[in-house]
């Protein structure tokens, strides 16, 4: 795909998230957290071009969060953003490397906590009351199975949510864009990858949830996409949620049910 090809199919996707989502206001100023990642990067640039083109103002810049997990120095990124103008803050969380340091074998919930301390602390000082993550609809999908396989739940990722005090929006704008697309889209803008030890794991659920899925894609391609749309169109009244169930034989509801069961 070409790249003009593909800038127009993520903006599509993503301008579509924000738009159903209600993820950007006027006036926003969204911090975009930048990984090094292919995702990261497709999510910072479709930001600041759709900031010139939406019938909104809002203001973007990024941030790094150094935790020690990097495989390479983070730096080639840096200096790729600064040449651009765009506004990046990089903030070494000391607490999250001597948690490395004294805890080398901890897990990624304990991990997941520091960052998202040191997340907040820098949107503060950004002065930024939107954060946005690079979680795709990869993630997503994972996320589903992984809840619904190990935790017994149906739940996935929200696409916008909010910290604890609402002090921030947290929105995660990529939901409907397969990484795929962002590491055809990432490598035509010709920007620095830096990876993450994180993501290099063998072993774990998410590496075994993704060789699922590769295996399945092999006859049934759009299977990402499928999963995504089947989040947005949950009939509660078909699941085993007592809450939701018509236990005592509403005649309104089971017509209802009825009714959205028909081909």
């Amino acid at each position: 795909m070409k790249k003009v090809d593909l800038e127009k199919t993520v903006l599509r996707k993503v301008g579509e998230a924000i738009g159903r989502f209600r993820m950007i206001r006027s006036g926003d100023r969204v911090a975009a957290g930048i990984s090094g990642g292919k995702d990261s990067l497709t999510l910072l640039e479709a930001l600041l071009l759709l900031q010139k083109r939406a019938p909104i103002e809002f203001t973007v810049c990024a941030f790094t969060i150094e935790q020690g997990k990097f495989l390479a120095p983070i730096e080639p990124v840096g200096a790729y953003l600064r040449e651009r103008g765009i506004d990046w803050t990089y903030f070494s969380d000391k607490p999250s490397l001597r948690l490395l340091s004294e805890r080398p074998d901890h897990g990624c919930d304990l991990c997941s906590r520091f960052r998202r301390r040191a997340v907040y602390e820098v949107a503060r000082q950004l002065g930024a009351n939107v954060i946005a993550f690079g979680h795709t609809a990869d993630d997503f999908c994972e996320s589903f199975l992984r809840n619904a396989m190990f935790t017994g739940r149906i739940s996935a990722f929200p696409p916008v949510t909010w910290s604890s005090k609402h002090e921030f929006r947290i929105i995660r704008p990529l939901v409907y864009v397969t990484e795929e697309l962002t590491s055809a889209f990432a490598a035509s803008l010709g920007a620095p990858v830096i990876p993450c030890g994180c993501s290099q794991k063998t072993g774990t659920v998410r590496r075994t949830l993704r060789d699922v899925f590769r295996e399945l894609e092999k006859e049934h391609p759009f299977i990402r996409e499928t999963l995504i749309s089947a989040m947005g169109k949950v009939e509660t009244s078909r699941l085993l949620d007592t809450r939701f169930l018509d236990l005592e034989g509403n005649i309104e509801a089971q017509e209802l049910v009825t009714l959205n069961s028909l081909p």
